[in-house]
């Protein structure tokens, strides 16, 4: 690496420890793979001093990484597996009850691609909060799109990409694109 790269990445390193917003995500990398139950209790407690309300009993597991964390909401007993990624731009609400399994995705914004004589990185970007209810798990590698609202009990499946549509509560949801293929007890609602 030639003395000028260095100096440029020792000045970038410099402003990035310089300015709060990113040097929340340094600290926070430092400890993002502390293994153990110490490890969730402290990015716990670190998560939960910078996100927009936090509940109590709130755990992070090992590997995840948060984005735009001040438009954050948890509510209480929220548990986020490992290898997670919240994109919180658009604002992510998490309900009481809430749990994740390993190497889920919620993202609540996405790139304008509609203008097809215009770069897509030269492109807006398009926000969109993403609700998610009480009792509510998230199984392992499924993706949570923009604008999601998943109400009160539901159950989604591993691998599923869950687009803005409309879910019933408790229903069980799966697929790629997802979609209610059943309810949880039987407990079907209008």
């Amino acid at each position: 690496m030639s003395e000028c790269t260095t100096r440029k990445l020792a000045k970038r390193l410099w402003w990035d420890i310089a300015d709060p917003n990113e040097r929340k995500y340094l600290q926070y990398f430092l400890m993002a793979g502390i293994p153990g139950l110490f490890g969730d209790m402290l990015r716990g407690s670190f998560v939960s001093k910078r996100v927009a309300s936090c509940g109590v009993n709130f755990r992070v597991l090992a590997g995840t990484r948060f984005r735009s964390m001040e438009k954050l909401k948890i509510g209480d007993n929220v548990s986020i597996g490992y290898d997670n990624f919240i994109q919180a731009r658009g604002g992510v609400t998490l309900g009481n009850d809430v749990m994740t399994a390993p190497g889920v995705k919620i993202w609540s914004v996405n790139h304008d691609i509609q203008d097809p004589d215009k770069l897509i990185r030269e492109q807006d970007e398009t926000t969109a909060e993403v609700i998610i209810g009480n009792d509510v798990f998230i199984a392992s590698n499924a993706f949570i799109l923009p604008g999601v609202t998943l109400p009160d009990g539901c159950v989604v499946a591993a691998g599923s990409v869950v687009g803005a549509k409309a879910y019933k509560p408790y229903a069980i949801i799966a697929g790629n694109p997802a979609r209610m293929i059943g309810f949880r007890g039987g407990k079907a609602t209008e």
